[in-house]
């Protein structure tokens, strides 16, 4: 499974986080307007399959893929959107989505007494790490060693970022 990058958005289209990690190709405009588009892609594309299905949407909408990517989508009761792109082979990842909204985003969600860094640290051993791919409950509660070197890589600005293949 290869993660291109991770988007969360709050009910009024804000990015509230964005990581990439193999990312191939840039977007060539400013962050800023990206998550604009973005978003906006996401509020059309729920507006259309939730008018063309034929069937009821409790779920809504789940995913869509293109040639190159798969696009994964989850949004929580309160508004939060979780946007993740992969490569082809990833499978439905409704609870890998999930368990970012509930594990990493809000139980590590920055306080103001603590640096950002840290929660978005959290957030990225856990999308790098293995457990991803065995069981998306497995996220550790405490920061491992490898969390600890990408926290001081990212300090550093020394990172190089692997997702394994």
């Amino acid at each position: 499974m290869t993660v291109h990058n991770l988007y969360l958005f709050d009910r009024n289209g804000v990015c509230l986080h964005y990581s990439e990690w193999h990312r191939k190709k840039q977007a060539g405009i400013p962050k800023e307007e990206e998550y604009k588009l973005m978003y906006g892609m996401l509020f059309s594309i729920r507006s259309f399959v939730s008018k063309m299905s034929p069937l009821d949407m409790k779920d809504g909408f789940l995913s869509f893929q293109t040639s190159r990517y798969k696009l994964h989508y989850y949004e929580t009761p309160t508004g939060i959107k979780v946007v993740m792109n992969t490569d082809l082979g990833v499978g439905p990842i409704r609870d890998v989505l999930h368990h970012i909204y509930s594990a990493s985003w809000l139980k590590h969600l920055p306080h103001p007494s603590e640096e950002p860094v840290t929660a978005w640290a959290h957030l990225t051993c856990y999308i790098e790490s293995p457990s991803i791919y065995l069981s998306p409950r497995a996220f550790p509660r405490r920061p491992t060693t490898h969390c600890l070197q990408v926290i001081r890589m990212k300090l550093t600005g020394v990172y190089a970022s692997f997702i394994p293949a």
